[in-house]
């Protein structure tokens, strides 16, 4: 019958303590989160204050609450007393790990950080980056969405985009179309510049200033070579494209130039 007062004498400091420790646990663990998401609701403000992307404030404030976390675990074994140091050892080589076979995932989602934060593009734009290019449809954590002019949805990881050249055409105000217009010998490049004019500021959405540039470029076999450049938006580009190749033909074929050949052609011919 002393068998139990004896147990009770000797073990209940220790079970009392026990007790202590774990509630005092619970109780860092219930502070700890509170603190944790207090810290988050404030970081969130503040990036709103700033006018921070949503994208962005998601990723920073899911970083931190990884970390924060992580940290709060840490703490609460430590006070229990447990060797923290070979815990964070653990969680550093998985991390390594981890990072080590989602490196590509992992390098995405940085660059589509930075991308958020010094927005080369926005969704609408225009871009040539990575051998495609096409509208911007969406930018995602990873990738980046592009709608060809083919009407070809492509996706394009955010690490290859921020690792090559990008080229953005809906910058500026408006860029030019490059065409040219080969003329056969014995036709007068003036005159052919002295119709071309008229005709290419005449074609829709081309933009009287700057004016239309139509110049004489190159001499070869076949005789003189026009470039015919006129200036756009960047929506309009590919109509423009056409409407001065119409433009050159309908306008050659009006003055009644004849058809570019070559010393060989004209041998055929014979």
């Amino acid at each position: 019958m002393d068998a139990i007062p004896t147990f009770w004498e000797r073990y209940s400091p220790l079970l009392v303590e026990g007790a202590i420790k774990i509630g005092a646990a619970l109780l860092l663990y219930m502070v700890g989160r509170w603190l944790i998401g207090f810290a988050i609701a404030m970081l969130q403000r503040l990036l709103t204050a700033r006018n921070f992307d949503a994208t962005l404030q998601r990723y920073i404030a899911n970083i931190l609450a990884v970390v924060l976390n992580i940290l709060l675990v840490v703490a609460i074994l430590g006070y229990f007393g447990l060797q923290t140091t070979s815990f964070a050892a653990l969680l550093a080589g998985v991390g390594l790990a981890i990072g080590a076979a989602w490196s590509g995932l992992l390098g995405n989602f940085a660059a589509g950080a930075f991308l958020i934060i010094f927005r080369p593009y926005k969704v609408g734009d225009y871009v040539e980056v990575g051998g495609v290019e096409g509208t911007i449809v969406e930018i995602g954590m990873f990738n980046t969405t592009i709608n060809t002019p083919d009407n070809v949805l492509t996706i394009l990881g955010n690490g290859k985009i921020t690792g090559d050249t990008l080229k953005n055409f809906s910058t500026n105000p408006y860029r030019r179309v490059d065409r040219s217009a080969q003329l056969a010998f014995g036709v007068d490049p003036l005159d052919a510049i002295a119709r071309l004019k008229p005709a290419i500021a005449a074609i829709p959405n081309v933009l009287a200033e700057p004016a239309p540039d139509i110049e004489i470029m190159d001499f070869n076999e076949r005789g003189a070579q026009l470039c015919v450049r006129p200036y756009c938006h960047t929506a309009h580009y590919w109509q423009v494209w056409f409407d001065t190749n119409r433009a050159i033909a309908a306008t050659f074929k009006e003055a009644g130039y004849p058809a570019p050949f070559t010393v060989e052609n004209e041998r055929v011919i014979d």
